[in-house]
């Protein structure tokens, strides 16, 4: 799949200026004239909006056709991402680079959004928790947290993600591992003694596990790195809301680049991971050896949603940091750069306590 970008615009009923989403609230909000406006109630059921799709007809392209969506995309030239446009709208920028893009004739067909998790946290909260993650960071440039506190707006981004459904049964062959002590005869300074030493008596084991998955988290973009995306977690998905585009006015909303099938291996091998731990709690003992895992997979459904990410980025010698808010929460992620003068002079400062130490050790002033 391609990387798409949107930002959807609702006119207010007073003035026409833009409206936008207001965060940890139920309304849209007039920047313009401060006239509020409420988003209105899906027609459907919560729950019924909220529906797993079927994975493996998804996988055969099969899904009903209200399910997907045509969108118009161009590729930024810069940083390649592709771009998408809304409407009769022409021109815009790149959400990640500020690189202006005017619309092409390429289309991609994608599986519409489900749900939404709107953001909880408006920009100046998400900006307070950013400056107090940045002060706390050690040995970065006294810049880094200056830049922060000169109020440079954040960028508001719904993030595509993927949640993943899945009964599972798991056949195993390990071998179980009980501790037992027998006393040896050990020599210790030139002395005999008796001493107790632990072994371990292995046995084989086999069996079956079973588990439930729900809602099996798996980034669906690979504009931000993972490792600090999945740092965000958790969040409350208790709290999606059906997709509607109100909950993306004024914010940027991100297309899905990580395929319906290789989100699903991935999603996989979270859940391989859990198994496992089944198993070794199955073998029971003392220590555990797993040698053989076979799982089969039924009920496989999946959703298609946006989580809110607060993003800002920082240069620093010539090289780009980005930091990233759950919208939601207000953890803290990011790339930090490192000062080399803070290091030097904290090594030198090191180096001249030890120094320090060693000479008074040499006039026998400290022991």
């Amino acid at each position: 799949m391609t990387a798409q970008t949107a930002e959807r615009h609702f006119p207010c009923e007073s003035c026409g200026a833009d409206l936008r989403f207001a965060p940890g609230q139920t309304h849209l909000r007039c920047d313009h004239c401060g006239h509020e406006q409420d988003i209105p109630a899906a027609p459907e059921a919560r729950d019924l909006a909220l529906g797993e799709h079927d994975l493996h007809r998804a996988l055969r392209d099969a899904l009903p056709p209200g399910a997907m969506e045509e969108v118009r995309t161009t590729r930024c030239p810069s940083c390649g991402s592709l771009v998408e446009f809304q409407g009769a709208q022409h021109a815009t920028e790149c959400p990640f680079c500020a690189t202006p893009v005017v619309a092409g004739t390429g289309t991609n067909r994608q599986i519409k959004p489900q749900a939404v998790l709107p953001f909880f946290l408006d920009e100046r909260t998400a900006r307070q928790s950013m400056t107090n993650w940045l002060g706390g960071l050690w040995f970065a440039p006294n810049g880094l947290v200056e830049y922060a506190r000169k109020g440079r707006a954040l960028n508001g981004l719904y993030v595509p993600y993927w949640t993943y459904d899945a009964a599972t049964r798991s056949a195993y062959q390990g071998e179980r591992g009980d501790h037992y002590y027998v006393t040896e005869t050990v020599i210790v300074d030139g002395k005999q003694r008796q001493q107790q030493v632990q072994k371990i008596r292995w046995s084989g084991r086999r069996g079956w596990v079973s588990r439930v998955f729900d809602d099996v988290l798996v980034l669906a973009s690979e504009s931000l790195p993972r490792r600090y995306t999945d740092a965000l977690a958790p969040w409350d998905l208790a709290a999606l809301q059906p997709y509607r585009e109100d909950y993306l006015s004024g914010f940027t909303a991100e297309g899905y680049t990580v395929g319906l099938e290789e989100g699903w291996a991935r999603a996989q091998e979270v859940m391989a991971q859990v198994i496992h731990q089944d198993v070794r709690r199955d073998i029971g003992g003392d220590v555990q050896r797993v040698h053989r895992v076979d799982t089969e997979y039924s009920a496989e459904t999946f959703k298609h949603i946006l989580l809110p990410v607060w993003m800002a980025a920082y240069k620093y010698n010539g090289k780009s940091y980005r930091f990233i808010v759950n919208g939601q929460t207000g953890r803290v992620q990011g790339e930090r750069p490192w000062s080399v003068w803070k290091i030097t002079f904290a090594v030198l400062g090191a180096v001249a306590v030890g120094l320090g130490l060693f000479y008074l050790r040499q006039k026998g002033v400290i022991g």
